[in-house]
């Protein structure tokens, strides 16, 4: 039987972290076993740097919120609560658009939802 090298295949997944690597300081762009591990870290940061934005836009788009229904007079949590006793549902996303964009269609919402406090 003939002995195979692995030869192809194992220039192939170093190249390929090499490429990944590229950029790095260093050792690190260079030696296999160093942007090897440089690699992993990079790819698990990211992973839980890609969960940790959907919480930073949340919390952007509720301090907005927060903003612009205080100069209505009403603090978040009640607009919230007023929204939720009117069965309106309407997502932070698009209310922190709104108040941006939208001055009179989000004053009317905080209007509906000082009825539903008070009533």
């Amino acid at each position: 039987m003939v002995r195979i090298k692995s030869s192809v295949s194992s220039r192939k997944s170093r190249k390929k972290i090499l490429k990944k690597a590229k950029g790095y300081t260093g050792a690190r762009s260079k030696r296999l076993r160093t942007a090897k591990e440089q690699v992993m870290h990079a790819g698990a940061d990211s992973f839980t740097h890609r969960k940790d934005k959907k919480n930073d836009y949340r919390k952007l788009w509720i301090s907005r919120i927060n903003a612009a229904s205080r100069q209505h007079g009403l603090p978040y949590s009640k607009f919230i609560n007023g929204l939720n006793k009117a069965e309106i549902k309407v997502d932070r996303k698009i209310l922190a658009d709104m108040a941006i964009n939208d001055p009179k269609g989000f004053k009317k919402l905080v209007t509906e939802a000082q009825k539903h406090i008070n009533g």
